[in-house]
């Protein structure tokens, strides 16, 4: 994970009173815990809004009025209207011990069955993961470059250094499935092509008649 700075203020003012206040002053209100205490502060929207907004994974250095910690975004609230941040929570980072957090799962390349008309499908998008700071990636980028048509990558095929990937193993992250005009010809084509049945053989009441003496 990158590393980003992020300067707060201690407020005092709790509860919803309080932080209306520290809006109205473009600052979200938020929480700090896991450590030797909880600690309420505010930071600036803007400054926030490009750790919140990112797709990538960051471990925060708080500077809380000179008071340094090192943090991860653990959950935030949105004003469900506008979609702006309206709190935030960040857990510390305790040196030794395993977080877990949310990663964004990325595909990269161009898969083989999309070469042959397939279309690829991404069913997962985020997974929870757990490991050290240290060894945590920024997100979780997929090579699809080998992936053929009615093939896929399920979450126990996720291989992350130091780092474990929760969820169930056999739930597919990723597919490539050959689109439903191509399956149609493919499927039409091989009926023209199959060979014609073999005509059935006489009924025993078709026999020849025997003989008359």
């Amino acid at each position: 994970m990158k590393n980003v700075e992020l300067i707060g203020t201690r407020r005092e003012a709790k509860g919803s009173s309080g932080a209306k206040i520290v809006r109205r002053n473009k600052q979200v209100p938020c929480v700090l815990y896991g450590g030797n205490g909880i600690v309420h502060f505010s930071v600036d929207e803007p400054a926030l809004n490009k750790i919140i907004h990112s797709p990538l994974a960051h471990r925060v250095e708080l500077d809380i009025e000179g008071e340094k910690h090192t943090a991860i975004v653990q959950d935030k609230q949105f004003q469900p209207v506008t979609d702006a941040v309206i709190h935030c929570d960040f857990m510390e980072v305790q040196p030794g011990k395993d977080i877990s957090l949310g990663l964004v799962v990325r595909l990269k390349g161009q898969s083989a069955g999309v070469r042959k008309g397939g279309k690829l499908n991404q069913s997962i998008r985020k997974l929870q993961v757990r490991g050290k700071a240290e060894s945590m990636p920024d997100l979780i980028e997929l090579d699809v470059t080998t992936l053929d048509v009615g093939k896929s990558i399920h979450v126990g095929d996720i291989k992350l250094p130091g780092v474990i990937v929760l969820g169930k193993p056999g739930d597919v992250v990723a597919s490539v499935k050959m689109a439903k005009k191509e399956a149609e010809v493919a499927t039409a084509t091989a009926t023209a092509a199959a060979p014609a049945a073999a005509p059935a053989a006489p009924a025993a009441a078709e026999k020849a008649a025997p003989a008359k003496k």
